[in-house]
């Protein structure tokens, strides 16, 4: 349902719009101001056009549909590529440390199974690692639910069909017991010139055939019929290693009556890929297919192609779709063109302007932008609706930003009024919450902060004890030192205020200066313990301000440092509380008269008689008396009297001494 406010802003357009056209009133229709030549301005080009982009468009897509195939069958070649490398480089490490022993006792040796296991279980596409040392019985690894019996036998086939030197790549074969496809990577070990050992690597390729093919249990008939592009790969002979119709690959079936085949196989494997257009039959019937291939180097003795083809007609299909679309298009163009031409007038011309004009205008901040009236058409009368809605939209504009300003000063009061209500649980550092507010800005400007950052610190220093509220009073008051169990406790104010603050989205931004205030950059500070840059600089300015103000306030019992102790104070603390560029960043707004004791400094004791008095009724009473923004009257002490001093009060008096 629409709100009473929409109701109340449309309703008097519809009141306008009745007084404006009375029901004798007839209007001009602006069929009798038909410009005919823009038919013809319209059409021509519009016809030019369409032609121009639907023959460019083909291209562009028939090129990127090349691209496409070239880009994928590298791709899947250089997946094939990395997955031979990685094992070739596994039997190449293992060949390499066991050689650089110098020793053949260190093959058999327990240090070596473990190494072996520990490789089986950092590859999971590793079936089978063995070590066959001459004339010593063979050190296998192999996984579970792998036979012993099928690992031995492809290690001695490895051995017996190696050639050269280096790592020798055995063609892709299948597990006799688990049907699995695999490949072996063999090595000789020579120490001190001989042969000491083999090192036979046994790989499951699933894997790598479910990356590269992408799709698997698809019959070869059905991909041919819906026109699907078939990826496969085939070993040098010509062969099926991977194909998504698991039959293919089974039986090894030879891909050479394919044209895009056998141009690879006639190119030695040497080209490292091409884009093929080329005719093919299957089932009976032939298919222009367009194709690419890539060499996919395994090792030294093996090669791998890499193939994707698919039906001409079906992947260059949206060819034809966006011809018929665009000529479509343009008929529709033409025929909107045609209607157009016989409706509208050039006296349409010059108000629509106006009015895109001045909705543009609006849109740009002017709302005090108006359309001129006395078209004698209906444009007229949306000239009339239109500024009454920007009379409106003026006034809704008005209200929001004062809306939006009270609610501003609103939440500033509110945070005000709960710092106010945290000092206030000791009379002895009222006003502080504001002090640091204060500080805390002065600090934020010398830094550069930016004005948004700056106003978020603001509120961020007023709340930095909020956490106190849920603090016992019978701790916050306790005249004598606390014990460890209720130090332990103020210092669990940070948490508390984090988590009374953190239920209020709207002082997210607030939450570092509330929640990490007593960090310390060498990370003895609590409670977190966080060191340099993992405190936020919210959190290290306000805390720098907290520390400031407790140094140069002026109490009943005691008086505030100089200023220039108090900074020197603070230099000799950064680097272990403090952050640097903070510290400095205080001094230079000290050093500025941006910050001075005069602006965070109570008034100091009663001097004279008549004040002492004074103090001695308000002592009595419920609430200090405010003397100006930012300062509060302290009464002095009477003597013998016990000082009560929180907690964390203790602890920044203690840096100040």
């Amino acid at each position: 349902m629409w709100p009473e406010s929409v109701f109340g802003l449309i309703s008097p357009f519809f009141r306008l719009q009745a007084r404006c056209m009375p029901a004798f009133r007839k209007k001009v229709s602006l069929i009798y101001f038909v410009i005919a030549t823009l038919l013809v301005v319209g059409l021509v080009p519009l016809l030019l056009t369409g032609w121009t982009l639907s023959d460019k468009s083909a291209a562009e897509l028939r090129a990127a549909e090349n691209r496409y195939q070239i880009q994928l069958v590298q791709e899947k070649a250089r997946r094939i590529e990395m997955f031979g490398r990685r094992f070739d480089s596994i039997v190449e490490g293992l060949a390499g440390a066991l050689e650089l022993s110098h020793d053949p006792k260190v093959i058999a040796a327990q240090a070596t199974e473990s190494k072996i296991g520990e490789i089986l279980r950092q590859n999971p596409d590793l079936l089978a690692l063995s070590i066959k040392p001459i004339g010593l019985d063979s050190l296998s690894v192999f996984r579970p639910g792998v036979v012993q019996a099928d690992v031995e036998e492809l290690a001695a086939s490895a051995v017996n069909n190696r050639k050269g030197n280096g790592v020798w790549i055995g063609p892709p074969q299948r597990i006799a017991s688990s049907g699995t496809l695999a490949m072996t990577f063999s090595r000789e070990v020579k120490i001190n010139g001989a042969v000491a050992a083999e090192i036979v690597a046994i790989a499951s390729m699933q894997e790598i055939a479910q990356g590269v093919v992408g799709i698997s249990g698809a019959r070869n008939e059905d991909l041919w019929l819906q026109g699907l592009p078939i990826i496969f790969v085939v070993d040098r002979n010509g062969r099926t290693i991977f194909h998504p119709d698991k039959s293919f690959v089974e039986a090894g079936r030879p891909m050479t009556d394919l044209k895009i085949v056998s141009e690879w196989l006639e190119s030695g494997s040497q080209v490292q890929s091409a884009l093929v257009p080329f005719t093919a039959e299957e089932a009976g019937k032939k298919y222009d297919m367009i194709g690419a291939y890539s060499t996919a180097r395994v090792g030294a003795n093996q090669n791998f192609g890499v193939f994707t083809m698919q039906d001409t007609s079906r992947a260059l299909a949206l060819v034809g779709e966006m011809k018929w679309q665009t000529w479509m298009i343009s008929l529709l163009f033409a025929v909107f063109a045609l209607g157009a031409g016989l409706i509208l007038s050039r006296f349409m011309t010059s108000p629509l302007l106006n009015l895109a004009a001045a909705a543009e205008q609006i849109a740009g901040g002017d709302f005090s932008r108006r359309v001129k009236e006395g078209n004698i058409t209906e444009i007229g009368t949306l000239g009339e609706s239109f500024n009454v809605m920007s009379d409106k939209i003026e006034e809704q504009i008005a209200n929001l930003a004062r809306a939006a300003e009270e609610n501003k000063e609103l939440f500033y009061g509110t945070v005000k009024a709960l710092a106010a209500a945290i000092d206030g649980k000791d009379k002895y550092t009222r006003g502080h919450s504001e002090r640091v507010s204060r500080i805390s800005v002065a600090i934020g400007k010398r830094l550069g902060m930016p004005e948004n950052e700056l106003e978020t610190l603001k509120m961020s220093a007023l709340l930095h004890d909020i956490g106190k509220i849920a603090i016992d009073d019978a701790i916050l008051k306790k005249p004598a030192a606390l014990t460890n169990e209720e130090y332990e406790i103020m210092k669990t104010h940070p948490q508390k205020g984090y988590k009374i603050m953190s239920q209020i989205p709207a002082m997210k931004d607030f939450l570092p200066g509330m929640y990490m205030h007593h960090e310390m950059v060498n990370g003895e500070g609590y409670p977190q313990g966080l060191t340099g840059d993992q405190i936020p600089l919210q959190a290290k300015i306000v805390s720098v301000a907290d520390t400031f103000d407790a140094m140069t306030i002026d109490r009943p019992y005691s008086r505030g440092m100089q200023l220039h102790a108090a900074l020197a104070r603070l230099r000799e603390l950064v680097g272990t509380r403090y952050d640097s560029s903070v510290v400095e960043a205080l001094v230079e707004a000290c050093d500025a008269g941006e910050v001075a004791n005069g602006i965070v400094r109570q008034m100091a004791p009663i001097r004279d008689l008549q004040a002492a008095e004074a103090a001695e009724a308000e002592r009595h009473s419920e609430s200090d008396l405010p003397l100006s923004d930012g300062e509060l009257f302290i009464p002095p002490l009477p003597e013998n009297r016990v000082v009560k001093v929180g907690a964390e009060e203790e602890e920044l008096l203690e840096i100040a001494t």
